[in-house]
């Protein structure tokens, strides 16, 4: 009784400090939220405000002859369960094929895909390219924010930040006093980017960093003149033909969209950026984003070492993922949680799987090469 009742006394005490805190000091708000809700959820964006991405000109998918005559095989549903799955559909030849979903989601539902933001803003980036506002990759980031100049005498370039190569010091860990629960929970997403340090040359290392993300995304914002949501739903979002609007959570009322992690959507929509890969930037015979620059993106720079070992970065481009599978290159974006939208150009097919938990990333696209297999009637995949 008497160690449970000292449990008790110091739980209050911590609990009584971060209070003092939240009231006391603004910056450090964060931390009750990241103890009451602690990690990230796909669900939580009603836990922040959003700025609407407008779907202005709603198209849905042409169904294959096949819609959801198909059955994913019994051999993997016990890990789309286990792994909670809320969401999978599968695009072929730029038709919908299958979809299905759990736990009381469906084709409108909202969740948040978290990293895969990430590929949403290197889009932006290609397109603020495109309308000459950003010269090139390789343009200092200090045209744009003078105290980001470089390390070592080596300038740090847009480039840098595309490729996670930065050297800046932030770190992308649920620690408490890391960049990632201040990004998150906190409100004012300036003062985390532009409080944080060079501390090594860039473009050497692949350090995996949000915040370096969501500078580029503030740069963005700085060259279009526009917020990322208005110049996403205008340049790609609209053109898309997306259904639904989407919902990007800002760090406050009015303020920056989380753009490393927050662009809440459904798995219909969300396919609509893997087919503009396999489309090579165009839709509808409009070139959204240009070929050059998606064929950068979707690339790894081997030119990288990967984090602080002497192994080449084989797996990561312009905020994009590539992973090698069956023989075939496929470059796909990421979250936690097991967020992913491949683009298969092989196949000419798109998946997502959205959900809870992790899970292993080829039972995903096993899953799917199954159900594409039974539309050909191709002998099953192994």
């Amino acid at each position: 009784m008497k160690i449970l009742r000292k449990f008790v006394y110091g739980l209050l005490a911590i609990i009584g400090c971060v209070i003092i805190l939240y009231f006391a000091l603004p910056s450090y708000q964060y931390l009750l939220k990241a103890i009451i809700y602690k990690y990230p959820k796909i669900d939580q964006y009603t836990l922040f405000h959003n700025r609407i991405v407008k779907a202005g000109n709603p198209l849905p998918w042409k169904l294959a002859n096949e819609y959801n005559k198909l059955s994913i095989s019994d051999k993997y549903l016990d890990e789309f369960k286990k792994n909670e799955t809320i969401a999978f559909v599968v695009i072929k030849d730029s038709l919908l094929l299958f979809e299905q979903y759990w736990g009381g989601y469906s084709n409108q539902s909202y969740s948040n895909p978290f990293s895969m933001t990430k590929s949403i803003v290197s889009l932006a980036l290609g397109c603020a390219i495109d309308d000459g506002v950003i010269r090139s990759v390789d343009q200092p980031v200090s045209d744009f924010f003078p105290q980001f100049k470089g390390y070592n005498g080596k300038t740090l370039t847009i480039r840098h930040l595309l490729t996670m190569s930065a050297g800046v010091d932030m770190i992308d860990s649920n620690a408490a006093f890391s960049s990632a629960p201040r990004l998150y929970y906190g409100s004012d997403l300036h003062r985390v980017v532009f409080s944080t340090k060079e501390i090594a040359e860039p473009g050497k290392r692949f350090i995996y960093q949000s915040g370096v993300t969501q500078l580029l995304a503030f740069l963005i914002e700085k060259a279009t003149g526009e917020n990322l949501a208005s110049y996403v739903s205008r340049k790609l979002w609209t053109p898309m033909h997306a259904e639904e609007d989407a919902l990007w959570s800002l760090d406050h009322k009015g303020g920056m969209e989380k753009a490393y992690c927050c662009f809440n959507s459904n798995a219909r929509d969300l396919a609509r950026f893997g087919q503009l890969i396999l489309n090579k930037g165009s839709w509808d015979g409009r070139q959204l984003v240009s070929e050059s620059y998606l064929k950068q993106a979707i690339i790894p720079d081997t030119t990288l070492f990967k984090g602080t070992s002497n192994e080449v970065n084989n797996e990561y481009g312009f905020q994009y993922w590539i992973m090698n599978y069956k023989g075939m290159t496929i470059p796909y974006m990421s979250g936690m949680a097991g967020q992913y939208v491949f683009a298969i150009p092989e196949m000419n097919a798109v998946v997502v799987r959205l959900g809870r938990q992790e899970g292993d990333r080829q039972i995903w696209l096993d899953a799917a090469m199954d159900l594409i297999a039974q539309k050909t009637g191709s002998v099953d995949s192994k």
